[in-house]
């Protein structure tokens, strides 16, 4: 089964006085690739959040956004009484040449920057725990969102593969039509510059095979062939990352299909190396979402 790297996963919980709320949105990318918002109490365990995360989700863009409410009593928060001080003389100062009352005057000072700040408070173990189970479901949730797209994903590859054999049956149906007709082309140019009683026909024939060898695609179909057996035991593979195995294997079946046009001297089967171009290039857009 296939998975893709898109989804998204959300899970929240209210543990003791504390509300957690995790939300993890992921992309396709090359690598694992993470944005990480997380609150101050979470600051002394980002490394193990970015562990869980890079560990259970392996690869693409991921974006995950953490919160955690207070709930119940206040948090606590400590004051900078030097700082507090320092603001008090310049702002009744400026009361005094205003002529303002400086009854406000203390709240005024509370709301200036960096008077009131949050005390250093952070997640005990326990808390730690409850929250990792959380980020564990919020995770789950994506994963399970991937599987669902790579399903999807799943069929159109299998189709687009099964496209590019019904080509194949085709340009084997054409192969020795194919070799008919140079022959008999090759004959009706020689006859017609150099006259049928001009030219040796054992000698002909000769060079007739070789030409025709030199051209010949049944290699390149072989392998092709081989290369959609290999592709559907990729698929089958227990494994869940399977992006660019799979990857690689479409570059294979590029370089026969290209080689088979290379080869061909012929308009139908050129027309059905085109068809499986296109068959290709939409398995090559799918597989840029297959983690």
């Amino acid at each position: 089964m296939l998975h893709s790297m898109t989804g998204y996963g959300r899970a929240e919980q209210t543990l003791a006085d504390k509300t957690y709320l995790v939300e993890v949105r992921s992309l396709n990318g090359k690598q694992f690739d993470l944005r990480l918002n997380i609150p101050a109490l979470l600051k002394p365990f980002e490394f193990e959040v970015r562990n869980l995360l890079n560990e259970g989700l392996q690869r693409g863009s991921v974006e995950c956004n953490i919160s955690i409410k207070q709930n119940g009593a206040s948090k606590p928060v400590s004051i900078n009484t030097d700082l507090a001080k320092a603001y008090f003389e310049p702002v009744a100062q400026l009361a005094n040449e205003l002529k303002l009352q400086t009854g406000d005057i203390l709240s005024t000072i509370l709301k200036l920057p960096d008077v009131i700040t949050p005390s250093t408070e952070m997640l005990s173990d326990d808390e730690w725990k409850c929250f990792e189970k959380v980020l564990k479901e919020a995770i789950t949730q994506l994963n399970t969102h991937r599987v669902d797209e790579g399903r999807s994903i799943e069929a159109d590859l299998v189709l687009r593969v099964n496209n590019i054999e019904a080509y194949q049956k085709e340009i084997a149906e054409l192969e020795p039509l194919r070799r008919t007709k140079i022959k008999d082309g090759l004959v009706k140019v020689l006859e017609e510059n150099a006259g049928k009683e001009n030219y040796d026909a054992n000698r002909m024939e000769q060079e007739l095979i070789y030409y025709i060898e030199k051209i010949d695609i049944s290699e390149e179909q072989v392998r092709l062939k081989n290369h959609c057996d290999y592709f559907r035991a990729i698929l089958a593979e227990k494994e869940t990352s399977k992006g660019k195995k799979l990857s690689f294997v479409l570059q294979e079946f590029g370089r026969e299909i290209n080689t088979t046009g290379s080869k061909a001297y012929d308009s139908t089967i050129q027309k059905c190396v085109i068809l499986m171009k296109d068959e290709l290039e939409k398995a090559k857009e799918q597989i840029l979402n297959v983690l």
